[in-house]
């Protein structure tokens, strides 16, 4: 298992710094940033070497704290994959400014709904975070964790979108103005795809209640990243969920300044004795 470990990583780095510079540039014109991260998504199904070229080989820090930082770490985990058995559905996939970010459902080592987000560099992927999450087979809303509206519209509203989530992050999620929530969330239209809980304001209150009873509220304690494009933001966020540290990533839809599509996912961070790299979380 080493040897063939050695032997991949081998192959894909010699394959990175032999790829003619030429026509790397000309190829790299032609294809966008979201292009880009969504082959080298896929390749982790298809196999095909040419996507990790897209990385830069000599930066490339992951926040994944359980794999290795560099494009070593990309290839290790690669070569651990079940042979021919992985697959990978990017379902939704943004673009703002040097970031993308995905909403992706795999199929490694079970399945998973996933989001990346990657940062460019002069047409190259430098910096990868993620948070990945079980799928569940039931949900208490009757959809998917990955279903629902994937368009992307009202482009020019970007910078307003982001802002609203900016806002509604620090007074509902994090508790500040919490009676304001009727100013972010429609109250005609709210769509769910968290499986635990279901449609509308309603849901959400008998859900918080819920954990808030059982002794396991969730909090949300500091937002890192706002990345958004068009009526579909993505808020990055740490806090607490059953009482242990975990990473919130949060997908709002918006329809005329409200809220009425939410996706996300809820992953533990391990403790800094199991990273496998010093990058942290965020």
């Amino acid at each position: 298992m080493k040897k063939s470990l050695g032997i991949l990583i081998f192959v894909i780095l010699a394959f990175i710094a032999c790829v003619n510079t030429t026509n790397l540039q000309k190829q790299n014109k032609q294809i966008t940033k979201k292009e880009k991260v969504v082959e080298l998504l896929n390749s982790i199904e298809t196999g095909d070497t040419i996507p990790v070229s897209y990385i830069n080989q000599n930066k490339y820090i992951q926040h994944n704290l359980a794999l290795k930082d560099g494009v070593k770490g990309f290839a290790e985990i690669l070569s651990k994959l079940p042979k021919g058995n992985a697959k990978v559905e990017v379902k939704r996939a943004f673009e703002d400014g040097n970031y993308v970010f995905t909403h992706t459902k795999y199929n490694f080592f079970g399945e998973k709904v996933g989001f990346d987000v990657f940062r460019f560099e002069n047409g190259k992927i430098v910096e990868h975070w993620d948070n990945l999450q079980p799928i569940s087979k039931t949900t208490a809303n009757g959809r998917s964790q990955i279903d629902g509206a994937t368009k992307v519209e009202d482009i020019e509203k970007t910078i307003q979108n982001k802002l609203l989530i900016k806002n509604f992050v620090n007074d509902i999620l994090m508790g500040k103005n919490p009676n304001k929530i009727t100013n972010y969330i429609s109250t005609k239209k709210y769509l769910q795809h968290n499986p635990d809980v279901k449609d509308g304001l309603s849901g959400l209150g008998e859900a918080l209640s819920a954990l808030s009873k059982a002794g396991m509220p969730m909090t949300y304690e500091k937002n890192h990243m706002i990345l958004g494009e068009g009526n579909f933001v993505l808020a990055i966020s740490e806090g607490i969920f059953m009482n242990k540290k975990a990473s919130f990533y949060d997908l709002f839809r918006i329809e005329n300044g409200k809220i009425v599509e939410h996706w996300d996912t809820i992953e533990e961070i391990l403790p800094k004795s199991k990273w496998q790299n010093s990058n942290g979380k965020f």
